[in-house]
């Protein structure tokens, strides 16, 4: 006779979702502590840019939390599972897409194309593939769960890019911050800094948060 638990449609997938879901869980964490700690850097960033740029890496770690306590529920047939998931990446992708329009009219910071593709085609194209993947999931769920997987990977992966340029661009701010308060102790004037030149871009070739 078959154990129950071999018959629920996601049981192959347990220890995946534990793994995927714990790490989000954890770098979420991670990241409130990075932001703590650098939240007398972020109180001179405008809060549109807040919004647009770190933000959303929270989002994504917290679609892959949700994702994975989705799939590990005990769920007897696909339909729910698969309904949960569809609300979830139409969630996703509104976010992203409203994300993209309010990248395109920050004025403080102008996105370049490493931004473009980690903080809007990547996460654009990962709730679209997971809305898709939660439609066809109750017809073909051997294939379709390996998207859904791989989704979770996505943005996992695009949410620790972007928290590690977050970390990159609080070091180089800081940094800039002691030398010039090291100059105006000892009477030395920086040079001055081009206009047209971004915070973190100037310093090296990472976007912000």
């Amino acid at each position: 006779m078959l154990d129950a638990a071999s018959v629920l449609p996601f049981a192959g997938w347990e220890s995946f979702y534990v793994i995927a879901g714990s790490s989000a869980g954890a770098l979420t964490g991670l990241s409130f502590v990075v932001i703590t700690l650098g939240a007398e850097i972020q109180r001179n960033m405008p809060a549109t840019a807040v919004r647009t740029f770190m933000t959303p890496t929270i989002v994504h770690f917290c679609m892959v939390l949700l994702t994975s306590a989705i799939l590990s529920a005990p769920w007897q047939q696909v339909h729910g599972a698969s309904i949960c998931l569809m609300v979830t990446a139409t969630a996703g992708l509104a976010y992203a897409a409203f994300i993209t329009w309010a990248a395109s009219r920050e004025e403080n910071y102008k996105p370049v194309l490493e931004d473009w593709v980690f903080h809007s085609a990547l996460p654009v194209m990962a709730y679209a593939l997971l809305l898709v993947a939660s439609i066809l999931l109750p017809r073909f769920l051997g294939s379709m769960s390996f998207v859904v997987a791989g989704v979770s990977l996505l943005l996992l992966f695009v949410g620790i890019h972007n928290a590690w340029d977050t970390v990159i661009w609080m070091a180089v701010t800081n940094r800039n911050r002691a030398e010039d308060q090291g100059s105006a102790a000892s009477g030395v004037n920086p040079p001055p800094a081009s206009p047209s030149a971004s915070p973190a871009r100037s310093e090296q070739g990472s976007a912000v948060g």
